[in-house]
């Protein structure tokens, strides 16, 4: 009895020492132990724990307020370091030059394990376009493309223009014999692009918007997903990290909770993509080639179709589990962002009234409530309004990297290392974490002016020739990001968004219906989003709404 316990107790010792040897090689001996070359200055750590993880995941601040890197950025420059856990190095850059490097070179630059984990925590394990990697990825992209292009966004404005009248119609009963209603438009404008990726995404209604209260399944799925980003626990932000201990951590993470919504919620989206897919597959062989009809047009379809065509070779087609991957990416990608962007845009047009007037007069000149693709992009102030609200609110603040190899970075702006020597060039080891900084360069000041932080649309009538050194895949911003990963459906995007902006701005009135004060900016998980300081654990933005006389539609 006595040996069996002894021989217990040496496994479990065993394996104890395992693991902390792992730990210890970990925190002294990996890459992200060793300082990048020159050495860089950067703010101090509060904690070897954390170090700058809590502060830089969940930060609350009021609108145009500078961001925590824009003034590290001030103290240290362009390019800097900070600490993750147990010491580790990190670098910070907004440095156009080096993040064009950084994003044309995917082959060495890809994302970290710790972003690999989260997306595979709420995408599943199988390899989605965000997930891929070199060849993978570039033949996934090729596959796509079609679905993405100019053709097939055009065909889809209708379907947007669907969504916005009905909340358009929904928004209307809110309001009350007084002529005043109210409503929460980052709710509303969560449900409505929802139901758009769901029928322009796979012919799939998921019915949020509905004017009942009910909630789908769905709903419930990406609500658990939003919800962890918000405000995570300390264990939680370790498992995506502390890779040596994640099992630990995983553990501690599945009794508090987070782990276990968040896998929960990724094995419904998978089950709901079978769904689709067998659905999607029905549907095309039996009405085979008939691109007229709604079916035909989701993405899933043109997906299935283009994987299918001649000029994809046999070993560059996605397989099922390929294509059942692109589904809960398209479902998240295609409804957070945009209904953050939208939510964003509505804010800027309540505090701004001569802004607003100034598009609702612009938009009442159409002569008709669905206009196409191309007269949605014939509109300048439409356009100029969208763009400024993309610069100075991208839903997506950073991105990140981790070098495959050592490399040299170049640099728009030398950095000053902490003995005072001016360098032109930095090298980065394998294995190094970069955080790209997207937010700060829509708003660099020696890119955009004195005036980068306020909201102006009308910049956009004649731009500075310093933002062309912006790398990004559309209108000199990192929006969108650039290179080969560039977002595929930025046109997706766009073309929703204005057509949201343009049914809601012609029929009513927007003010805020909180004092100024009460709004704030949560940045957390690297998506800024719109909420209310007594109330930061989700997206909020309480309107009133006036209707316009429909003698003006």
């Amino acid at each position: 009895m006595w040996s069996a316990l002894q021989l217990v107790l040496s496994i479990v010792a065993s394996i104890f020492l395992y693991h902390l040897f792992k730990v210890i090689r970990w925190i002294f001996f990996h890459p992200l132990s060793y300082t990048a070359k020159p050495a860089l200055r950067g703010p101090p750590s509060p904690s070897w724990l954390l170090g700058h993880l809590k502060l830089t995941w969940f930060n609350v601040y009021r609108p145009g307020e500078t961001s925590i890197f824009d003034k590290w950025r001030e103290l240290y420059g362009n390019t800097f370091s900070v600490k993750g856990p147990f010491g580790k190095q990190g670098i910070v850059t907004m440095d156009t030059k080096t993040i064009q490097h950084i994003l044309k070179n995917d082959h060495i630059y890809v994302k970290p394990p710790s972003t690999q984990g989260i997306l595979r925590m709420m995408l599943g394990e199988a390899p989605s376009v965000l997930l891929s990697e070199g060849a993978q990825h570039r033949a996934q992209r090729k596959v796509m493309n079609p679905a993405f292009g100019p053709n097939h966004i055009r065909e889809l404005t209708r379907t947007f223009f669907e969504k916005a009248t009905e909340l358009r119609d929904i928004w209307a009963n809110h309001v009350q014999p007084s002529g005043i209603g109210k409503v929460d438009a980052a709710d509303w404008l969560s449900k409505a692009t929802m139901d758009v990726i769901g029928l322009t995404g796979f012919n799939y209604s998921f019915n949020a918007l509905n004017d009942r209260g009910q909630v789908n399944e769905l709903n419930q799925t990406l609500g658990a997903m939003i919800r962890t980003t918000f405000k995570p626990s300390t264990v939680w932000m370790l498992v995506l990290t502390a890779l040596p201990i994640r099992p630990l951590l995983r553990a501690l993470s599945w009794a508090s909770g987070t782990t276990a919504a968040m896998q929960n919620a990724a094995e419904r989206m998978q089950r709901i993509g079978r769904e689709i897919l067998a659905e999607s597959k029905a549907y095309l062989a039996a009405t085979g080639e008939k691109d007229g009809s709604v079916g035909a047009r989701d993405l899933i379809s043109l997906l299935l179709k283009s994987n299918m065509s001649t000029e994809i070779p046999p070993e560059e087609r996605m397989s099922d589990v390929d294509v059942i991957a692109q589904i809960p990416t398209f479902v998240i990608a295609g409804f957070e962002t945009t209904s953050v962007s939208t939510t964003w845009a509505l804010f800027e047009l309540a505090q701004n009234p001569q802004i607003q007037s100034k598009l609702r007069e612009e938009l009442l000149s159409v002569h008709t409530s669905t206009p196409r693709m191309e007269q949605l992009n014939e509109l300048p102030h439409l356009d100029a309004f969208v763009r400024e609200t993309l610069r100075l609110h991208a839903p997506l603040t950073a991105t990140y990297r981790a070098a495959t190899q050592d490399d040299l970075l170049p640099l728009t702006q030398p950095i000053i290392d902490g003995e005072g020597k001016i360098h032109n060039e930095l090298l980065i080891r394998k294995g190094q974490n970069i955080s790209l900084s997207l937010f700060e360069v829509n708003t660099d000041k020696s890119l955009w002016g004195p005036d980068a932080y306020e909201f102006k649309p009308d910049r956009w009538l004649s731009i500075p020739d310093s933002v062309n050194t912006i790398p990004g895949v559309w209108s000199n911003l990192m929006t969108f990001l650039g290179g080969p990963r560039g977002c595929i459906g930025w046109r997706f995007a766009l073309i929703e968004m204005k057509a949201l902006l343009f049914t809601l701005v012609r029929s009513f009135e927007l003010q805020l219906d909180v004092p100024k004060e009460e709004l704030v900016v949560v940045s957390a998980a690297s998506m800024q989003r719109p909420s209310l300081r007594s109330e930061p654990n989700r997206a909020r933005l309480p309107l009133l709404i006036r209707p316009l006389q429909m003698s003006e539609h």
